[in-house]
């Protein structure tokens, strides 16, 4: 009985065993693989037990991998009898090399010569870095080069040629000295137009500082840095016009305002810190002085924040008869220099430009010092937020009766009023203000514009150049000349268009063009 009880439950103990192998996951059989292991020039084949890695490969063949070392395939790949795996060393080391920076040639357009004569101004000068190069290997074979270090060890110098470039305009006799400047030199034009002198020809004035003195004996002028932008913008420089070389003043980044300070051998001065995001710096909104005779410098107003908009700068105006205004986007005002404060007289709504850069009300003193003439940001007709306004008209504040006058309705947000010189009759002392009025008003942000003459009281307005049918100028401050020109029925204003210089009688709307190089940027008349 006992026996027949366990014959039949033979099969249901097989049938479980079945079940329990079924559900058991497949083990390694523990067969060694065979595996073929290539480096340093030579292969072997060594034995592994199955499930070993490319590293487990390499650690049985006493093969050290190094950490720029490449494995073929990667080193966590799980192999199979018969594969092969290959090590390729990697290096890397540096070599550094002298390498001469070949100096460059410019070529100065020089009107003052016939056309094809050349002349040597400076000799070029090769400069002399030094670079780091990272060079890979693999199995000993350069397969990349690269520098990673480049230090000049000696600055070049660029030669400059002037080339011949007169021009057959018409010569034209002028009063005092016009300074302008074209392709980064100074030039000087002297008694007439076809006196032209170089008086600073080292290629990199960057034109945001440029006037002559009152008497026209300096050129006070601003130069690139040779240092990062982010660290220095520029330094202020001063030529005497009858000859001799430019001298530093030791006054650095300076951008928006510089301007020689009536009756005295000195010039007033703003300056900003430079910075790496635009519009490449942060304004002190500050004021100083310094003398070209002696070198000496004084604080007149402190650094401040400058208002809305202030991180752009400030700009400041002398009267003729010591008065000094100053300009920034939110108004304007006039400066006590003996409390070193400034006296808001007008607010005006700053300009939303919605960029990195600031609208800045132009000033300019009438001849006499009593009138104040500026840019003001106009109300819109609509609806449009008031900073957004399109609208600049030409004012003028009045310091004789306290009014404060819009004369110009839609001139243009770079209208940059001037005033002539002071003419004396026998019964009134008058004078004319020179601005530019945009072609189309409500775009005066990308607008051309055409100068109009006016009496100092808005009286009497007419467009002189350029003619209707001729492309408008870019913005800029028409400069009127010291004194009458000998044979001419007008007092003349000096403008810059289409590159070149242009002398317009602002009696007959004649023009007379000066240059033909195409490269002038800035110019002053004293």
């Amino acid at each position: 009985m006992h026996r027949l009880i366990l014959i039949r439950s033979l099969p249901l103990f097989f049938l479980a065993c079945l079940s329990l192998t079924a559900c058991r996951s497949p083990q390694m059989t523990g067969k060694d693989i065979v595996v073929r292991v290539t480096a340093d020039g030579e292969t072997r084949e060594v034995s592994l037990a199955a499930g070993s890695t490319v590293l487990q490969a390499y650690q049985e063949a006493e093969v050290a991998v190094g950490n720029l070392d490449r494995s073929n395939p990667p080193l966590y790949t799980v192999l199979k009898d018969g594969d092969s795996v290959t090590l390729i060393r990697v290096e890397e080391k540096f070599e550094t090399e002298q390498q001469v920076i070949p100096f460059e040639r410019q070529v100065v357009r020089n009107e003052s010569l016939p056309e094809g004569e050349t002349r040597l101004v400076q000799a070029g000068i090769n400069g002399l870095q030094e670079l780091t190069y990272r060079i890979v290997l693999e199995d000993g074979e350069e397969i990349s080069r690269s520098i990673v270090k480049s230090v000049v060890l000696q600055e070049g110098a660029a030669e400059i040629v002037m080339v011949g470039a007169q021009a057959s305009f018409a010569p034209l006799p002028i009063p005092g000295r016009i300074a302008y400047l074209a392709g980064g030199n100074a030039w000087l034009i002297d008694t007439a137009t076809t006196n032209r002198v170089p008086i600073v020809t080292t290629g990199d004035l960057d034109g945001r500082i440029f006037f002559l003195s009152p008497k026209g004996d300096y050129l006070v002028f601003t130069r690139k840095s040779a240092k990062p932008p982010d660290k220095e913008i520029n330094t202020v420089w001063a030529v005497r016009t009858s000859g001799g070389k430019p001298f530093s003043t030791g006054i650095v980044n300076v951008v928006h305002y510089a301007e020689w300070i009536p009756g005295t051998n000195s010039i007033a001065y703003s300056t900003v810190e430079p910075r790496s995001s635009a519009p490449g710096w942060q304004a002190n909104n500050d004021l100083h002085r310094y003398s070209i005779t002696n070198g000496a410098k004084a604080k007149i107003l402190d650094a401040s924040s400058g208002g809305v908009y202030g991180w752009w700068g400030s700009v400041y105006s002398f009267s003729s008869n010591g008065r000094l205004a100053y300009a920034r986007p939110d108004g304007i005002g006039l400066v006590d220099i003996e409390k070193k404060t400034l006296k808001p007289l007008v607010e005006i709504t700053p300009f939303n430009t919605r960029s990195d850069w600031a609208w800045l009300p132009s000033l300019a003193w009438g001849a006499d010092g009593n009138t104040l003439y500026y840019t003001s940001h106009a109300p819109p007709p609509s609806l449009l937020n008031e900073e957004d306004s399109p609208f600049f008209d030409l004012s003028a504040l009045s310091f004789s009766n306290n009014a404060n006058v819009d004369m110009i309705r839609n001139a243009g947000m770079f209208a940059y009023p001037s005033s002539s010189p002071l003419q004396s009759s026998a019964t009134e002392r008058r004078y004319q203000i020179a601005y530019l009025q945009a072609i189309f008003p409500e775009q005066s942000e990308t607008s051309r514009y055409r100068i109009v003459v006016m009496d100092r009281d808005g009286s009497n307005r007419r467009t002189i150049f350029p003619p209707p049918d001729a492309p408008g100028l870019q913005p800029q401050t028409p400069v009127w000349a010291p004194g009458p020109i000998e044979g001419q029925t007008g007092d003349f204003i000096a403008v810059i268009y289409q590159g070149n210089l242009w002398l317009v009688d602002s009696g007959n709307s004649q023009a007379y063009q000066v240059t033909g190089d195409g490269l002038v940027t800035r110019m002053d008349w004293k």
